[in-house]
């Protein structure tokens, strides 16, 4: 008897076994798959032996694409895996990742490729429109190109760009643009203020697009050191010629050495600049001692020589000069 109602209980034991093995089987929301194709087991967790199994293409690096649950159930049918769909809008997003080409990579080989054509070595190249492809994440890529051609006059180019990575076929894309002329320029290394002098750490030489660059640029780096600015500047931005003078020897209101050179004879004076002025500008100055105002050429750091009979610009200081010390 007890033997008989065993054998009656393996069948129903059997199915429970089934039942648990069915529910088991779940499809996988987000499949990422890293390959060139979709296995069964990508899209079904618990897919059992036959989980290896190739069910097609994967889409390409760094694309995705939708597999809806009508399919599921084909494939679930197919493979014998006891699956079916909660609703009818249950669905896997297969997704594999990609990284795009960098512009680096694909510039650099670009500008090998024509300045053996005759492009100017310092030229910019222009790409409108380039859209990098994507590679596999940790694929190796070479970047080539193939049917290359310039044209010196216009200075514009056409070209097929080929890529090449492991776990995709290779990838051709034709391209077009300019290759635009550029000039040097001096730019400013931070933001400085009216009346700074540039020092060789306040400017650097960089390249830019002829067609970007005013009237007046400093395109020397000795241009610019030493000079003084006449208008604030920003960092990154062009230093302009009309906006640079020679440093300032001679500063407003700070105490100068009065200079007085004739044939045989050399006087100096205390006094004190009325304006602010650089080597070889003319400048008037307060002879501290007289309180008479003259005007001198600068000579140096706080030296101003006066002509032997210079006639004093006025005999009493105006009231402005009234706050000025002794």
């Amino acid at each position: 008897m007890q033997r008989r109602a065993l054998l009656a209980a393996l069948p129903a034991l059997a199915l429970a076994r089934r039942g648990s093995a069915q529910e088991m089987v779940a499809v996988r929301p987000l499949a990422l798959v890293d390959g060139e194709v979709i296995r069964l087991s990508d899209l079904f967790e618990n897919a059992g032996p036959r989980g290896d199994v190739t069910l097609g293409a994967a889409p390409p690096p760094g694309r995705r694409m939708l597999i809806e649950a009508p399919q599921l159930v084909a494939i679930a049918r197919l493979y014998g895996l006891a699956w079916r769909p909660l609703s009818a809008n249950e669905r896997v997003v297969v997704e594999r990742p990609g990284r795009p080409v960098g512009r680096e990579e694909i510039t650099e080989a670009l500008r090998a490729e024509l300045l053996q054509l005759g492009m100017d070595e310092d030229a910019e190249l222009e790409l409108p429109g380039l859209i990098p492809p994507m590679v596999p994440v940790t694929a190796a890529v070479q970047v080539a190109y193939e049917g290359s051609h310039f044209d010196p006059a216009s200075q514009r180019f056409a070209t097929t760009l080929v890529v090449m990575a492991d776990g995709m076929p290779a990838l051709r894309a034709r391209l077009t643009g300019r290759a635009l002329p550029t000039v040097p320029v001096v730019v400013a290394t931070r933001r400085m203020l009216l009346g700074d002098v540039v020092t060789p750490g306040d400017a650097r030489l960089i390249r830019m697009r002829a067609e970007r660059v005013r009237g007046g640029t400093s395109q020397r780096l000795e241009d610019v050191v030493g000079r003084q600015l006449r208008r604030p500047i920003g960092s990154a931005v062009a230093f302009i010629q009309a906006d640079l003078g020679a440093p300032n020897l001679v500063i407003r209101n700070e105490p100068v050495t009065l200079v007085l050179e004739s044939p045989g004879i050399s006087l100096t004076a205390a006094g004190r600049a009325l304006e602010s002025a650089a080597v070889g500008e003319t400048v008037p100055v307060m002879n501290l001692g007289s309180r008479l105002v003259v005007e001198g050429t600068v000579i140096g750091l706080g030296r101003v020589r006066v002509l032997p009979g210079a006639v004093p610009l006025q005999r009493t200081p105006p009231a402005y000069l009234a706050s000025v010390p002794r």
